[in-house]
């Protein structure tokens, strides 16, 4: 189990099959622990992390957070295959996730003999070509996740930061190096930058 904070004053437990969506924006700060309860029992933990880049014109929105329990995320199941919609859009159905492009993030879980053709709905799907249906297939129980989304352009990453501009991420090391960022409640531990 992880607990989240952040400089918005979040504070949520991930759980399982839950999503924790966090938007930076022009800037946020957040830690990810484990809680005080969990850290004195031994426990496992399975989870994804995903980085989704944003168009230019929302990069410097507010942030924001927000927490999806797995009983809001759309579930059901075809040929085989049990799907969860973690965002974006497949057919008539739609994620309660909110993103600011088009986007496809699913989590399946294919049974012996399971199937499942990825959607066509956005332009790229890494490795796969963009109009071409491709059929996933297992033998044998497996899980995986599908992505893809439309294309918001080149990004630059240095560290924690992400920005379709340079001078944007100097920026934002200036404010780190100075302690210009929010602070998250309940946390009195700092990062330095990394050294370039």
């Amino acid at each position: 189990m992880i607990l989240h904070r952040d400089s918005l004053g979040s504070i949520q437990e991930i759980e399982p099959g839950a999503v924790n969506w966090m938007t930076a924006g022009c800037g946020i700060v957040h830690s990810e622990r484990s809680p005080a309860w969990a850290r004195s029992q031994e426990t496992r933990l399975h989870g994804i992390q995903t980085w989704v880049a944003l168009p230019e014109a929302h990069e410097e929105t507010d942030p924001w957070f927000k927490h999806h329990p797995a009983t809001t995320l759309p579930t059901w199941t075809e040929s085989g295959a049990q799907i969860k919609l973690i965002a974006g859009d497949v057919g008539d159905t739609s994620s309660p996730v909110k993103t600011f492009s088009p986007m496809l993030y699913l989590d399946v879980q294919l049974e012996a003999g399971g199937e499942i053709t990825v959607p066509t709905t956005v332009a790229e799907r890494p490795v796969l070509a963009a109009d071409a249906p491709v059929a996933i297939a297992a033998d044998q129980p497996a899980r995986c996740i599908i992505v893809g989304g439309d294309s918001v352009g080149p990004r630059i990453k240095w560290w924690n930061f992400v920005s379709s501009r340079q001078t944007r991420i100097d920026q934002a090391k200036e404010d780190w190096r100075r302690d210009r960022f929010p602070k998250v409640p309940e946390e009195t531990e700092w990062i330095p930058l990394p050294e370039e």
